[in-house]
């Protein structure tokens, strides 16, 4: 029965859940149930098919000798296990028999360690003197034996004789979680006994510890292992070569495209209904636990219907596994899980494709080997010399938040099984979903929620539009009113305002944009530069976009504001601070902030980005996370932050010292604006005995000075974005996702650029990456802008050989923003190659032609 099916135990994860969610925020121990590890647990070898028993080793540095296995013990898990002296001891398991250890496991570099007491290595080594150890039973990505948990044929003939054929005790944690939580009619199972000294060092918190460390331990935890758990089937790790029965230009015939990591692209195979395969030539000794195809419901009839999974060698290949796919499935399906022993070759067949397709495609293939850890929990990771970014962290041993984050790990497993029921704009919610709002940032590590994202945003499309809309811009008019703003305070020149009137309906009948169309719709409205040539196909309609970013938010400190929406904070220009923007508070065009936040929705949603330069204050409000004066306000105006930390702080001579009859219930808003706190408010001396409510005035009243226009842009972003998808992106990554990331290195341009007619070892592409490595990031921006029309990060970028003859020093880069296309001069060196793409990026703004620089 899954847990759809049992209302009493999802009832009672919810509920436990909730009760780990109060544990963290308030830094206390969570439940011992969230924390179980069984006392014993045993263990069989598991021999290497892929290896001969006389040079096989086993997986815990032990060995087989004229056929005997020798398992070794030794004293802790960061021993080397190659190096046999180190072991403790040797024992031999009788044929036929298991190994008993405890359940505490450790998880690091070498591999999966668990540890073995006293009693259980006297089975081995009777009337012997032995001290506990740890045995490695597997190994990461290597071959040879291995052990596997198996329950003691004894202790199930004796839970039988007392229980009954049908016992079995609950020994796994997640089994743990439920008996004690849900409701039961009847009697509960039983639960098998625990390692009550494991159990509390997973429950451990050390004395100095609040939830913010848990937030950097999740922030740490996604930046060193989750990224490495994003590449879990790069399946470069795990197979020598990939057959596909594509016929392709592509030497490896389109398979590149499954194991690249991007689902925009896809290997296609054409032909007929059940010729299509994918055969993977495994390396030796790999495992295969999970094997992983994405695919995406919006293929149509070229999305797999059923797919069939074969292995073995040669000719030689057995059925493993027949998957039928759900036809609106958006994401990942796994085919094949819990291979027990090596298979030289595996075939992946589609034999049906949706609505009686013939062609297929899919959009990615993962492999997880068996010895792979869930999440790649890894303890060496938490060494000291990683932690220099999270202070908080630093102070705690490796082995206390290696068992800190398997904790964090165990509650996201949970709340991955039931966080389809929490999301608000399902039929079937069970709650307001404030619980997991106030632990956000642990959704990072969630592996359901990407998939629900996708539903959610693929479940609000609407059609595109049935016709493109064609502005008529004129960017000369914008670069006037940019150079002085004060002549028009209307600002009906600037792009923005251009566009906004541009897209207003002409009659009754027209329908205005609702930006809630497919993703792959790239292009929301035809661009006509006045006075440039250009053909549209995406590049104009790009540059309207980042001209529009530059007028709400402008990267240059001293220029003017060429619009009223947003304000300077008061740490521009200051050595430590970001430039940020927060929304006006005098402005009151409520409407243009909701159009504000419709574009932000349909960045989301798309590909290209709107650049808003805002503080977390603001994008935590927009995605409903609570915000505080001491996390958030510094970005805005850190010196108000330290004044009035200062002034709570001082003796009422020095107060009265410094303040006198001066200070009064007045604040500065961000516009330059005085309010006042309270009624007649700047006729009121602060006395020292009420300075601490003045100070809470203060902060509220900066903390809110924004509170409608944001409400505005709220308003407009769920017009375009369901309220679902916010709750489930925490506000990094939908700043992210409609800004694009800021930094722009030049290994991220790489991966992103194609080459026409030139190798990446040419001398021309090669003076192309030394002028951009001497780059700094704000060139980079621009140099993207000049070749794509887009000034952050995702853009693809490719490079074709300018027109014959334009090897000279003189000859600047050209682009196509609608193509994305650079046609690179052949420069003699590399600086007079960084000296021209700078100069173009800064200088080439407007678009003289979209066409074939070819064409005279």
């Amino acid at each position: 029965m899954s847990l759809g099916d049992n209302p009493h135990l999802l009832l009672g994860r919810v509920r436990f859940l909730n009760r780990c969610i109060e544990c963290f925020k308030r830094g206390e121990a969570v439940p011992e149930c969230l924390c179980y590890v069984p006392k014993e647990v045993c263990y069989k070898i598991c021999k290497d098919s892929s290896s001969t028993s006389s040079a096989s080793t086993g997986a815990s540095a032990g060995g087989s000798t004229a056929g005997k296995t020798l398992i070794a013990v030794f004293e802790s898990p960061h021993q080397t296990p190659h190096a046999k002296k180190c072991a403790k001891y040797n024992i031999e398991p009788k044929k036929g028999t298991c190994v008993r250890t405890t359940g505490e496991e450790y998880c690091n570099s070498q591999g999966l360690w668990v540890k073995i007491n006293k009693e259980q290595l006297e089975e081995h080594r009777p009337a012997q003197e032995l001290e506990e150890g740890w045995i490695l039973v597997c190994k990461h990505k290597e071959g040879g034996d291995r052990l596997v948990p198996v329950e003691s044929p004894e202790t199930i003939s004796r839970q039988q004789q007392l229980f009954g054929y049908d016992h079995k005790p609950c020994n796994r944690w997640e089994q743990v979680v439920s008996v004690e939580n849900a409701l039961y009619m009847g009697s509960k199972p039983k639960i098998a006994e625990c390692d009550e000294a494991a159990v509390q060092k997973l429950r451990y918190v050390p004395p100095t510890w609040a939830y913010e460390c848990d937030e950097d331990l999740v922030h740490y935890f996604y930046d060193h292992i989750g990224k490495e758990d994003e590449n879990l089937g790069s399946v470069k790790e795990c197979v020598t070569s990939i057959d596909v029965s594509s016929c392709s230009e592509d030497p490896s015939g389109g398979a590149s495209c499954l194991t690249d990591g991007d689902t925009e692209t896809y290997w296609e195979s054409d032909g007929m209904q059940g010729q299509h395969w994918i055969r993977l030539h495994m390396k030796r000794g790999t495992v295969v636990n999970k094997l992983i195809l994405t695919v995406d419901s919006t293929d149509d009839n070229y999305m797999p219907k059923r797919v069939t999974v074969y292995g073995g060698e040669g000719d030689n290949l057995k059925k493993l596994s027949d998957v039928t796919l759900d036809d609106n499935l958006i994401g990942e399906v796994c085919v094949l899980e819990d291979m027990t022993s090596h298979l030289p070759m595996i075939e992946v067949r589609i034999e049906e494709c949706r609505d009686e397709g013939i062609d297929v495609r899919i959009r990615g293939l993962k492999i997880k080997l068996s010895c792979e850890r869930d999440l790649g929990l890894n303890a060496d990771v938490f060494q000291s010399s990683n932690l220099v970014r999270y202070p908080r962290l630093q102070g705690n041993t490796p082995e206390v938040l290696y068992r800190r984050a398997l904790v964090i790990q165990r509650f996201i497993c949970l709340l991955d099984t039931v966080l389809q029921h929490l999301v608000p704009a399902w039929d079937y919610s069970l709650g307001t979903f404030n619980h997991i709002k106030s632990i956000k940032q642990f959704l990072l590590l969630s592996k359901r929620r990407s998939a629900l994202i996708t539903q959610c945003l693929k479940d609000s499309e609407t059609s595109k539009p049935n016709f493109m809309p064609r502005l008529y811009i004129n960017r000369r008019l914008a670069m006037e009113h940019r150079d002085n703003p004060s002549l028009d305070n209307s600002c009906k020149n600037t792009v923005f305002n251009q566009v906004y009137e541009g897209l207003k309906p002409s009659d009754k009948f027209e329908k205005t944009l609702d930006y809630r169309w497919p993703a792959r719709y790239d292009q929301w409205w035809e661009c006509k530069f006045i006075a440039e040539g250009i053909i549209d196909q995406g590049g104009g309609f790009r540059d309207s976009l980042a001209d529009m970013s530059e007028e709400l938010c402008p990267s240059s400190a001293e220029c003017p504001m060429p619009l009223p929406f947003f304000s300077r904070t008061s740490n521009q220009g200051s050595l430590e601070a970001r430039d940020y923007y927060v929304p006006n508070p005098s402005c009151k065009e409520f409407h243009k902030y909701e159009w504000i936040g419709q574009l932000m929705g349909a960045a989301l949603r798309g590909k290209d980005f709107l650049v808003l330069a805002l503080p977390g204050l603001v994008w935590k409000q927009l995605t409903g996370e609570a915000v505080s004066w001491n996390k958030d306000f510094p970005a805005v105006d850190s010196v108000l932050v330290n004044l009035l930390e200062a002034m709570e702080n001082l003796d009422q001579e020095t107060f009265e010292f410094r303040f006198g009859e001066e200070l009064v219930y007045t604040t500065l808003l961000s516009d330059g604006q005085m309010v006042e706190l309270i009624p007649g408010g700047s006729n009121v001396a602060v006395r020292y005995e009420d300075r601490s409510e003045f100070i809470r005035l203060v902060q509220k009243a900066r903390l809110e000075e924004s509170k409608q226009q944001i409400a505005a842009m709220q308003t407009g972003l769920l017009k375009v974005v369901p309220q679902a998808v916010l709750d489930l992106l925490t506000w990094q990554e939908v700043e992210k996702k409609v800004c694009g990331d800021p930094e722009i290195t030049v290994e991220a341009l790489k991966r992103l650029t194609r080459y026409e007619d030139r190798e990446q070892s040419d001398v021309r592409v090669q003076y192309l990456w030394e002028a951009l490595t001497s780059f700094t990031n704000e060139d980079r921006s621009r140099f993207l802008r000049f070749v794509t029309g887009r000034s952050r990060l995702p853009a693809p970028i490719y490079v074709f050989p300018d027109k014959p003859g334009s090897e000279t020093t003189d000859a600047l880069p050209r682009s196509s923003t609608c193509s994305s296309t650079l046609y690179l001069p052949n420069y003699p060196s590399a600086k007079v190659c960084e000296e021209k793409l700078r100069y173009a990026a800064y200088n080439c703004v407007a678009i003289d032609t979209d066409m074939s620089p070819w064409e005279e």
